[in-house]
């Protein structure tokens, strides 16, 4: 082969290549992403819209589908769309051509779902648009649970605290907390109290929102000193809503307390975790992009040792589902059955040959093979 009578030809050019492959390759693979599954780029883009009380069939026919024939027409490069109604909310996902860059699809489906918002029933509000692609995998996960605290202040603590206290590491999405239940500022009407006080509905809501407001007011210069003036008639506490007043009948004055009860509610619950006999709540940490499994693990277990730090209570944090625990095991693996098959094979050339030379030969030529494949594949952007 001419690559063999190249090496005998200039053995001193192989052997400093050899040596630069030995001593440059372990700093490439330091900078390789190690992850579970090979990188895919797949993009995959979700647009999920909300309207409460809409039924399934009327988000589907009213709002999914207008938003798919919007989709299909304007968005270029689309593999295909999948979508899936529900009462108040409608998913669709979006996937792209391989090799689309995720930021172009992004931005082409926010415009769209911009432009359609007037085609779609009064009161539409914005989607949620969320980029990821078919390698974006949950790798660490949280139960974070409390005795003291409420299910809804356990969720405000897993989504304002934990998973703000994550996200800043490089490569991680964090979604919406499972479980526990999302705070709401709720009004119970008194439907029989508004019959006699002939009110609607729309009265008190008419009444909290212009009497719960915040407004700047300019400035007042006294002296050297210029302070700041507003205008704040948002109470303090929750309860004080009650005060509000809805009408004046008669000289009268009927309070939002007369026909209704404001309180700390929560939106219906939909799902349940429990850790440990508790209700609790689940955060899952997902690997984003071409992220390493192990940077992203690491950096994840690090700010999560800072967050705990940063609370109190009996708030508890326990980790499980850790994948990068398989990953390090199948890395460790690729190298323990790499030393042993250079070893074999060695000692195999070594008693049949009986050559020491051609069993060094041997011995050094298999592990420069694999470190040369492993920096050929970084080279092409994959992982290991």
């Amino acid at each position: 082969m001419w690559i063999v009578r190249l090496a005998l030809r200039r053995p001193y050019t192989f052997v400093v290549a050899s040596l630069l492959l030995l001593l440059l390759t372990p700093f490439v693979l330091l900078r390789t992403p190690t992850d579970i599954f090979p990188s895919i780029n797949i993009p995959v883009v979700s647009v999920i819209w909300q309207y409460t009380g809409l039924s399934a069939k009327e988000i589907e026919q009213r709002m999914v589908y207008t938003h798919e024939r919007a989709l299909t027409t304007t968005v270029n490069n689309i593999q295909h769309i999948e979508s899936t109604s529900y009462d108040g909310v409608g998913v669709i996902k979006v996937f792209f051509q391989q090799g689309v860059s995720p930021e172009a699809g992004v931005a082409q489906v926010t415009a769209v779902s911009q432009t359609i918002l007037r085609q779609l029933p009064s009161g539409t509000t914005p989607p949620l648009i969320i980029q990821y692609n078919a390698s974006t995998v949950p790798i660490l996960q949280y139960g974070i649970s409390s005795k003291t605290l409420s299910e809804q202040q356990t969720f405000d603590l897993a989504l304002n605290t934990v998973r703000v206290g994550l996200i800043s590491v490089p490569g991680v999405g964090v979604p919406y907390p499972y479980g526990g239940k999302q705070r709401v500022v709720s009004v119970d009407l008194d439907l029989k109290a508004l019959e006699r006080q002939n009110l609607s509905a729309q009265d008190v809501v008419t009444a909290i929102s212009a009497q719960n407001l915040v407004f700047p007011s300019g400035t007042a210069k006294i002296g050297v000193n210029e302070y700041p003036i507003d205008l704040n008639t948002s109470p303090r506490l929750i309860a004080r809503l009650n005060d509000l007043p809805v009408k004046t009948v008669e000289g009268a004055v009927i309070r939002v307390r007369d026909v209704a009860q404001v309180r700390d509610g929560y939106t219906p619950q939909q799902n349940l975790v429990r850790q440990d006999g508790l209700r609790s709540v689940l955060l899952s940490v997902l690997k984003n992009g071409t992220a390493s499994t192990l940077s992203v693990a690491n950096g994840v277990k690090a700010a999560m040792a800072n967050v705990k730090n940063m609370l109190t209570g009996d708030v508890q944090i326990k980790q499980f589902g850790d994948q990068s625990l398989f990953v390090k095991a199948a890395v460790s693996g690729v190298v323990r059955e790499g030393v042993i098959a250079a070893a074999l094979t060695a000692g195999m050339i070594l008693l049949f040959l009986g050559s020491w030379r051609s069993t060094l030969i041997i011995a050094i030529s298999i592990p420069l093979s694999v470190l040369a494949s492993l920096a050929i594949l970084s080279a092409i952007g994959e992982t290991i």
